[in-house]
């Protein structure tokens, strides 16, 4: 079902925002509670008396509107905007993954988020190699018509975001638009808001924590048509990444480094597994290029603009039991959970809704659920 496409109203947004902003709403969440409740407004409605269902026992409390207001102007005191999963302007790349952020923030060209784009992500502590050629191969990026999407981290993502800053380049950060890390970045970040874009999913203020990085990466490859790895140790988050864009059925492609170097093995691991070896952005043109991209992904939720009747075919107070019953610290895929519990699909959405809300489940990435000891 394609996503109907329209710009929100100042008050919609603010409702958005207010939702977002909800403790125990993530993307999955916020999703399910429009496609349930038609609108943001009647979603807020409903969170008290469905947290309390769900079981929920602290008294359930949401952002003010006041305070969504003050976000939004501050946003905009610091020449940022908040673009709606459902407004034409979205990055079409970005809204076909699985969890895409309701409202993402952005400071510079939004135009430059829905060009064709390939991320370059690698090492923090990257070889002077390593850099160069990332910088190299960005600006070769660059003049084919690609923007270069990174995470403005140390290292590679530093030395990619600086070679593509005269053709445009994207930085999606961990923190909030306000907040620059590392510190010693705050001259190249100001530089790409300038010429091409800095985006987040996080409020102003929000400095940047080992939980925010995940997330963070999951925009650098959700904004790319690929994503090139040029030096990765073994456990690194630029692999993490790359896993992340295959999930969501983008191209994977890795320099070839030195066996004897830590900080290749990663890479060198990739092209085993099967991504392109690259050596230069012939290699990734060639391949991106050719690539038709199935934007929308098989577990994207429906059109988010479309209520969905949801009913109960047990007394939610059993439904609930049987569910945590079945659930444990080790994440479940849903499916499996509806294949065992013998519930329909929309109720077993609908109890899963509310238990989330009243903080007794986690999502998890793949559709998967776990309950929280």
């Amino acid at each position: 079902m394609e996503l109907s496409q329209r710009p929100l109203t100042d008050h919609e947004r603010i409702d958005w925002l207010r939702l977002v902003r909800t403790k125990n709403v993530g993307p999955h969440l916020f999703a399910e509670l429009i496609n349930r409740f038609g609108t943001a407004a009647q979603a807020l409605e409903a969170l008290p008396d469905l947290a309390r269902r769900g079981g929920g026992r602290r008294k359930f409390t949401i952002p003010g509107a006041e305070r969504a207001k003050a976000e939004l102007a501050a946003l905009d005191a610091i020449g940022g905007r908040a673009i709606a999963l459902c407004e034409p302007e979205y990055p079409e790349t970005l809204a076909a993954i699985a969890d895409p952020p309701p409202l993402l923030f952005v400071i510079g060209d939004v135009s430059r988020l829905s060009a064709p784009s390939v991320a370059i992500v690698g090492a923090r502590n990257a070889s002077s190699n390593g850099r160069r050629f990332a910088e190299d191969i960005a600006a070769q990026l660059g003049e084919a018509g690609f923007v270069v999407v990174s995470g403005l981290a140390r290292g590679i993502d530093a030395a990619a975001h600086t070679g593509a800053l005269a053709t445009g380049t994207v930085a999606a950060i961990a923190g909030g638009l306000d907040v620059v890390y590392p510190p010693e970045h705050d001259e190249l970040q100001r530089r790409i808001g300038q010429t091409g874009a800095v985006v987040s999913e996080q409020p102003l203020g929000t400095r940047p924590t080992a939980r925010h990085f995940p997330a963070r990466n999951r925009l650098i490859s959700g904004l790319s048509r690929g994503v090139l790895v040029v030096e990765a140790a073994l456990k690194s988050g630029s692999l993490i990444t790359a896993r992340l864009a295959l999930e969501q059925g983008r191209d994977v492609f890795a320099v070839p480094g030195s066996p004897r170097d830590p900080r290749c093995r990663g890479t060198n691991d990739l092209l085993r597994q099967g991504a392109v070896l690259t050596e230069s952005a012939a290699d990734i043109v060639d391949a991106v290029s050719s690539q038709v991209l199935k934007y929308r992904s098989p577990d994207r939720p429906p059109d988010l603009m479309q209520t969905i009747e949801t009913t109960h075919e047990t007394e939610p107070a059993s439904a609930h039991e049987k569910i945590i019953e079945m659930l444990g610290a080790t994440p479940t895929g849903v499916d499996e959970l509806v294949r065992e519990c013998h519930m329909s699909v929309a109720a077993v959405q609908s109890t899963l809704l509310e238990l989330e809300l009243a903080g007794r489940i986690e999502r998890h990435p793949g559709n998967r659920i776990s309950l929280i000891l």
